[in-house]
Order: C-alpha cells, then sequence, then structure tokens
C-alpha cells in the first residue's frame, strides 16, 4: 500500500480509504448504483449540507471560537430534521470538522479563537431520511489573507472542478486524481495529499469506490450512471506529508505550511455529472458553468 497506505492504516479518520496503489482503484469492489427514488434522496440530504455552508458563511468571523460554528452547525441541521453525520462517528466528538490554517482534515471544533486572516475548511456531513451529503469549503477569516493562501485557496478549488470534469459514464476513476494532481502538483507546485481521499456515499458515510486526488489516467474503476462518490482534494502549499495530532484526528501538514481542501458530492448520470452539493455562492469556474 505504500507510505499513504501505512498512515492511512494508522488514521481513526472519517476519509480514509487509501487506495492499494495511488490512483487506481480495486477493480473487485462492488460499487452501489442508485436507484431514481435513491438519487433523490440524496439529492435532498446533498441540498441541506450545502445550506448549512451558506447558512454558517456570515458567523465565520475574528473572535468566533470554532465550537461556536459547531453548535451553530448542529442547531441548524437538526431544526431541519435531519443528524450531523459526523458526532459520535466512530468517536469522532463533534458535528462538524473545522481545519484552520496547518490542519489539513478532521480538525475537532473547540476553543480556537478564529483571527483575521486565519483560512478554515468547514466539512459538513448531514444524515436525512437515511441518506449522507458531504461537502466542504474553504472561508477566509475576515474577508483577507495573504497572497500565498488566496492562491492556494484558488488553486485547491479550481482543482476540484477538473476532478469533477472527469467524471462521466465510462471514464476511469484514476482520470479524476490525475487532473488534479497535474494541475495542483505538477502546474503549481503544491503537495497533493494522498492519505485521505474522497469516497463512495449513500446509505453509509463511506462507500465504495474510493477516489485518489493522485492518479494516472486510463485506470481504475470505470464509472457507470447512478454512481455517487465525493471529491475532495486537500493541497499544502508545501509537503504532501501529514502528522496526526495525539487527538486521534487532526491531522496537520508535517512541516506546518497551510493546507487547503474543497469539496462536493457527484452523481455520475448518463451524459456525464451532477453536482448534488452545488450551491448558489460556491465557486464554479465559467467553463463549468
Amino acid at each position: 500500500m505504500g507510505l499513504a497506505g501505512a498512515i492511512a492504516g494508522r488514521l481513526r479518520t472519517l476519509t480514509t480509504r487509501v487506495l492499494g496503489t495511488v490512483g487506481e482503484a480495486k477493480q473487485d469492489v462492488a460499487v452501489e448504483i442508485k436507484s431514481k427514488a435513491e438519487i433523490e434522496k440524496m439529492r435532498a440530504t446533498c441540498r441541506l449540507a450545502a445550506e448549512v455552508l451558506d447558512f454558517i458563511e456570515p458567523h465565520v468571523a475574528p473572535g468566533v471560537t470554532t465550537s461556536e460554528l459547531d453548535r451553530l452547525c448542529h442547531d441548524f441541521i437538526v431544526k431541519h430534521g435531519a443528524y450531523p453525520s459526523p458526532l459520535n462517528y466512530k468517536g469522532f466528538p463533534r458535528s462538524i470538522c473545522t481545519s484552520v490554517n496547518e490542519v489539513v482534515c478532521h480538525g475537532i471544533p473547540g476553543e480556537q479563537v478564529l483571527e483575521a486572516g486565519d483560512i478554515i475548511n468547514l466539512d459538513i456531513t448531514t444524515t436525512l431520511d437515511g441518506y449522507f451529503g458531504d461537502c466542504s469549503e474553504m472561508f477566509v477569516v475576515g474577508g483577507e489573507t495573504t497572497p500565498e493562501a488566496v492562491k492556494l485557496i484558488d488553486v485547491t478549488r479550481e482543482s476540484l472542478w477538473l476532478g469533477i470534469a472527469e467524471v462521466g459514464p465510462g471514464k476511469r476513476i484514476g482520470d479524476i486524481g490525475a487532473a488534479i494532481s497535474e494541475f495542483a502538483g505538477k502546474q503549481h507546485g503544491y503537495g497533493v495529499v494522498e492519505a485521505f481521499c474522497g469516497h463512495g456515499i449513500g446509505r453509509e458515510f463511506h462507500m465504495a469506490p474510493q477516489v485518489s486526488h493522485v492518479g494516472k489516467p486510463g485506470t481504475g474503476l470505470r464509472m457507470k450512471p447512478g454512481m455517487i462518490f465525493t471529491i475532495e482534494p486537500m493541497i499544502n502549499i508545501g509537503t504532501k506529508h501529514c502528522d496526526v495530532l495525539k487527538d486521534g484526528w487532526t491531522a496537520v501538514t508535517q512541516d506546518r505550511k497551510w493546507s487547503a481542501q474543497a469539496e462536493h458530492t457527484i452523481l455520475v448520470t448518463e451524459t456525464g455529472y451532477d453536482v448534488l452539493t452545488l450551491r448558489d455562492r460556491c465557486y464554479r469556474p465559467t467553463w463549468a458553468r
């Protein structure tokens, strides 16, 4: 499984499902094809997850604690008849993930006070009517940060959409990671995290297929209409390698340089893809509109 697999095997994480060979999914893994009724349930839970991000955006401000963001999101989700999926998932203690600056993913909300210029990823997953919807977004605390951090976020968002553009019937899972790593890694020189990856989703939080953000074109599982999975690249200014803190969850960059992540839940359609967690205020490149 290599270094990524060795790291993954030691982590109790929400999304760790590292491929045996980077960019290549195991061919013997059965991937669920959703029925029309199941797809509609997925649309509903994904729409709610995206609405949480719209709701919480104005609350991401200097002086606010990550615990307060967690409380607000928890109450919003419950008010809308759903359950915050991370809460008690394999022991995770809070309702959302709050990953600030050098935190790659799975940051646990607590008493950390946000400061102007910080960047934070809020990872939201909702369970509605038995189905999971998953998305995340980057926010700049106070509205302004360093040019270096702005570029990191821009490249991360663009790399997500370049991966999404590779989704469609007959295409290969490896094409997604190849597009992301070519853009963020080779073109921009960032570290593309391999220890965590996207995943199938539906009646379970994590299902097949595994979606690496580093891959080889033309390799991996062949996509079919009705498959639903997340794409969620984690891009680092420096090294791709991560450490996990003593809490057993919080992953940080080994060199403590900053990291960004963006995530959507994607449906493979008969003609291409449908971004189930798309919202009006989220980034979308002009070529994808």
